[in-house]
């Protein structure tokens, strides 16, 4: 089938100890650390690799550091995975590290890297059950808080791209990597999935700010309350949210969002649309509004009167 999920990505950071407290208080468990880099991993395997200074055998930064420089893609099968990288070197190099991944830039300058996906044998916690009349799953058991959230997997990633090459730089995704567009927002980018997955994204690359860099990753979580709380605490250890909770209007995923000492944002995310060939490709013409709603006080009143 191709590509499956997101295997790792990669930041150059400047402060390691910082964007490593981060990413220990968004949920991750760290796997690896020195005084130059730290790996931490999501319930699921997938890796967030932190590095300092240069980094050989990567494309330049596309912009200023911190910030993004590379995602590794997991593939289910050798023979597949022979095939990609068929296709990536039809014109330009991929080198294959003792990692096991095979490394090239895309179109825009990112590296992309193609590996097999490691093995995920990780149990699956069912929803936390809920009630509503007619509908009851929970009975006599009151709700508790979730305690300490841990992002299940990183379930996309967005980056920033020139308008200029950007049929470019999306067709190198699909038509070489097997990427399978969803919903094409003319004024604003593509969405696409991996063949292996049924999230209706799994990667966007959004020509709107017309400049390449980071725009953010996603940590998909069990539900509503670890959305809510995991942004809750990371705001009392500090951290600045940016973008209140809400629901998307593309994707239908409830969302919040955090700054990030490594560059972009990163999402807490639940409840995101799955999709199937059924779904095809959707094209929008006017880019649908951001979210279908998102959390509103009464200081957010129209007569701006608050209270």
């Amino acid at each position: 089938m191709g590509i499956q999920r997101i295997e790792s990505v990669l930041y150059s950071v400047e402060d390691l100890d910082e964007c490593v407290r981060f990413f220990t208080d968004l949920g991750l468990a760290p796997v690896e650390r020195d005084a130059a880099r730290a790996v931490l991993a999501t319930v699921t395997g997938q890796t967030v690799r932190l590095e300092t200074g240069e980094i050989p055998g990567l494309p330049p930064a596309l912009e200023r550091i911190p910030t993004i420089r590379e995602v590794v893609w997991g593939v289910d099968t050798p023979a597949e995975l022979d095939a990609l990288v068929a296709r990536v070197a039809a014109d330009r190099e991929v080198r294959l590290d003792a990692d096991g991944v095979h490394r090239a830039a895309d179109e825009t300058g990112f590296g992309v890297g193609l590996a097999l996906a490691a093995a995920d044998d990780t149990e699956r916690a069912a929803p936390r059950p809920g009630n509503t009349l007619g509908h009851v799953a929970r009975w006599n058991t009151a709700v508790s808080p979730v305690g300490r959230v841990r992002p299940l997997r990183m379930c996309h990633v967005a980056l920033n791209i020139p308008k200029a090459g950007r049929e470019e730089a999306v067709a190198f995704y699909i038509d070489r990597l097997g990427f399978v567009p969803t919903d094409v927002v003319k004024p604003m980018g593509v969405f696409m999935r991996c063949p292996g997955d049924a999230d209706q994204h799994n990667f966007l690359l959004c020509h709107r700010p017309d400049r390449a860099g980071v725009n953010h990753v996603a940590f998909e979580v069990p539900g509503f309350d670890d959305v809510i709380e995991g942004g809750n605490h990371m705001i009392a250890q500090g951290w600045r949210e940016a973008r209140r909770l809400g629901r998307h209007t593309v994707g239908s995923n409830v969302f919040r969002f955090v700054h990030a000492p490594c560059g972009g944002r990163v999402e807490y995310a639940a409840d995101m649309d799955r999709v199937d060939g059924a779904y095809g490709t959707r094209v929008h013409e006017t880019a649908p509004p951001h979210h279908v709603w998102t959390l509103r006080t009464a200081k957010d009143a129209p007569d701006g009167s608050g209270v």
